[in-house]
């Protein structure tokens, strides 16, 4: 099971490294995905919290931790890619719906920045679809009860 172990930390890493980038960096590098451009609907594609700082300090996080633990740095470097393609999903479909950015929507907050990088960790490595499951749900979980504690202790703007 030190897999699943090693999957949730690296969802963790791809999720949790912008927030951390964002702190220590400021301004530094914060130019927005979408560049701050505009849906038809008049609302941004994703918003100006999806940063390419964010992109490239998660998926380079995962890719280094991947690469440490024998996982390969290419492979921790799609599977970052994939958790914040997850988020920037999850944001569009919020924004869509007329949501702001720090709005909470319970799994469509959590489940697609899971599920798209552990779609290639079972095509990847020999992880079964239960493991693929309880990786979703743990990360989901963590992220639901964990948010609140983590905003307690600043490192979080929002408690959700």
């Amino acid at each position: 099971m030190l897999i699943v172990l090693e999957l949730f930390l690296m969802l963790v890493l791809a999720n949790g490294t912008p927030v951390v980038a964002a702190g220590l960096l400021k301004s530094r590098w914060s130019a927005p995905v979408d560049g701050g451009r505009l849906w038809s609907d008049g609302r941004p594609v994703f918003g100006e919290s999806k940063t390419w700082r964010g992109v490239v300090s998660g998926a380079l996080a995962c890719a280094v931790f991947a690469l440490f633990t024998g996982l390969g740095f290419l492979f921790g470097l799609l599977f970052g890619l994939l958790g914040l393609a997850g988020d920037m999903l999850s944001s569009f479909i919020k924004r869509r719906r007329g949501l702001a950015s720090s709005a909470r929507a319970i799994g469509l907050d959590q489940i697609p920045e899971a599920l798209l990088p552990m779609l290639l960790a079972m095509w990847w490595l020999p992880v079964s679809f239960w493991v693929v499951l309880i990786v979703v749900v743990l990360f989901t979980l963590s992220n639901i009860f964990g948010s609140p504690l983590l905003y307690r202790l600043g490192i979080r703007r929002q408690p959700h």
